[in-house]
């Protein structure tokens, strides 16, 4: 049997072992860490690398969200809290989903049915980079996105920054590009100068451009010019 490390933040203890009582009910989760605050919690997520955590939002000093926005990658999340207007926000950010305390058997035992089949989907990619149904946490300001992969198709460098541009939104992320460009399937995310990624899902144009460079429109609209190097790269990988 496949176990799934899970670990469970909340600021309250009795909040937690609830959550404990009510995964004993299923053996392939194992409880592999607990924390009462955000610091803890990203130092217990970095090392023992969970398929699963439990969130409480509403905690002291940070809130689950603040917690998110810290990871570099953030694993399959169940969002808990005892608030309705959390959870009804959570629940918008496309999060796998929510609970509100306390816990009701009937919607904990689908809420395990949907962390189980998305855990499976994740785990079907075996790579180094992040697979494309994988989704980036980003928040800005009082605004939180859930970003599938699949739904970028832009990227552009803000110094330390990168700002992703979804459907018709675009958020900034605490993020290089270079970083980014690690993560990424560079099969799908194209780097077409030092500052730009595109999605090649997203290509509506190629033209040829000055000083045998190209450049792509996309189908969002964007024109992105290609730098010399890449246009070599781009024009040898593609067989143009």
């Amino acid at each position: 049997m496949k176990l799934y490390k899970t670990i469970i933040i909340d600021d309250e203890r009795l909040a937690r072992e609830e959550v404990k009582r009510a995964l004993s009910n299923f053996k392939e989760f194992e409880v592999i860490g607990e924390a009462s605050y955000v610091d803890e919690a990203v130092s217990l997520i970095e090392a023992l690398k969970p398929d699963l955590i439990f969130l409480d939002i509403h905690m002291p000093e940070k809130s689950g969200f603040d917690l998110l926005e810290e990871l570099t990658k953030v694993p399959q999340v169940v969002f808990t809290t005892a608030y309705d207007q959390y959870a009804v926000k959570a629940f918008e950010l496309n999060a796998l989903d929510y609970l509100v305390k306390p816990l009701r058997e009937e919607r904990f035992a689908k809420t395990i049915e949907k962390v189980k089949q998305d855990i499976i989907e994740h785990t079907e990619v075996a790579s180094v980079v992040l697979p494309m149904n994988q989704k980036i946490f980003i928040r800005e300001g009082e605004k939180c996105h859930f970003i599938p992969l699949t739904d970028i198709h832009f990227i552009e460098s803000l110094e330390n920054y990168a700002r992703l541009h979804f459907g018709q939104e675009k958020a900034m992320i605490k993020r290089s590009l270079n970083m980014l460009a690690e993560k990424l399937d560079p099969k799908i995310f194209f780097r077409v100068n030092r500052s730009q990624i595109i999605n090649l899902h997203y290509i509506k144009e190629i033209h040829p451009y000055f000083n045998n460079k190209l450049k792509i429109i996309l189908t969002t609209g964007e024109k992105v010019e290609v730098s010399s190097r890449q246009s070599v790269k781009f024009k040898n990988w593609n067989s143009l």
